[in-house]
């Protein structure tokens, strides 16, 4: 696979704000944007984002159209998701993927997003971040500084270094493979199409408001795919948050994991629907050793 790299972000490049997924209050994006031009970008917000239908940020066609406008746009240089919610998945056959190639650029946000990241990099070899968003993380009074620090650094320089605060070893090891994953039930609204990369493959996940017991389905589902099993190279696990009363069980998931892929999976990472979140650069090569994840790209 050609894997392309977006160009560094800069001060003043101009930064459009588009909604893919779920509908967006405007006092909290137009917050978002005071925060950015404070920074010295520039901001574009897509046409159609105020748009509202059911919990949609607008149609289907609203919001592809804003999608395939910021990456046309020759003045944009990144584009950053409102929010998640839903309704990603609703766009991923009906996006022009060579438009995406020919206009490389910076796109970001998690989630529901993940739909979009993952396709984009199976279909077009773009790089994208798993990374904070506009609605919820770009809030002038509720500002993290440890999430905006790392996700600046990440955009603007190219490298990461994702760390643990505390590490939960499942089963040690090293790895060398593409960056790929996100929010793990995004990431199975993917199957029955051609979304699993090729190469080896460091999978990350993440979930939210999910009991135990779906979260074993989830990964039970990717895998049941054989290019699945046979391609990850190591697992690197964030946060499970909002489970039932089983969260006992999740530490024994994951080692039974472990034991049958006889892959390194590790736990504890700041990967995270939470205010202090990692960005993640989805794509990109990444080297494992003891639990610490580098990618310089």
């Amino acid at each position: 696979m050609n894997i392309i790299k977006p160009n560094k972000l800069k001060n003043g490049d101009t930064i459009a704000i588009i909604a893919p997924a779920g509908n967006v209050e405007e006092d909290k994006i137009l917050n978002s944007v005071k925060y950015f031009e404070s920074l010295g970008y520039k901001i574009k917000l897509g046409k159609n984002i105020f748009k509202s239908e059911r919990y949609l940020a607008g149609s289907d066609n609203d919001r592809l159209e804003d999608l395939h406008n910021a990456f046309e746009d020759k003045e944009v240089n990144a584009i950053f998701c409102a929010r998640g919610g839903y309704g990603a998945i609703r766009l991923v056959n009906k996006i022009n993927y060579e438009l995406i190639s020919n206009n490389p650029k910076i796109f970001s946000g998690y989630s529901d997003i993940t739909a979009l990241s993952l396709m984009f990099f199976k279909r077009s070899g773009l790089i994208t971040f798993s990374a904070p968003m506009p609605k919820g993380d770009f809030q002038p009074d509720e500002i993290d500084e440890f999430t905006v620090s790392n996700f600046w650094n990440t955009l603007e320089s190219n490298n990461i270094t994702i760390t643990a605060p505390e590490l939960k070893t499942y089963k040690c090891g090293d790895a060398r493979g593409i960056i790929w994953g996100g929010n793990l039930a995004t990431v199975c609204s993917l199957c029955g199409l051609d979304f699993i990369p090729d190469e080896n493959f460091i999978f990350f996940a993440e979930d939210l408001n999910e009991p135990v017991y779906k979260i074993d389905r989830s990964f039970r589902q990717l895998l049941n795919i054989d290019k699945f099993k046979q391609n990850v190279c190591a697992i690197v696990l964030g946060d499970f948050l909002g489970i039932d009363e089983y969260k006992e069980q999740l530490d024994k998931l994951f080692n039974e994991i472990a034991q049958e892929l006889n892959i390194p999976v590790y736990g504890g990472y700041q990967i995270t629907h939470d205010k202090t979140k990692v960005t993640v650069p989805i794509g990109a090569i990444g080297l494992l050793n003891d639990g610490v994840l580098e990618s310089r790209y």
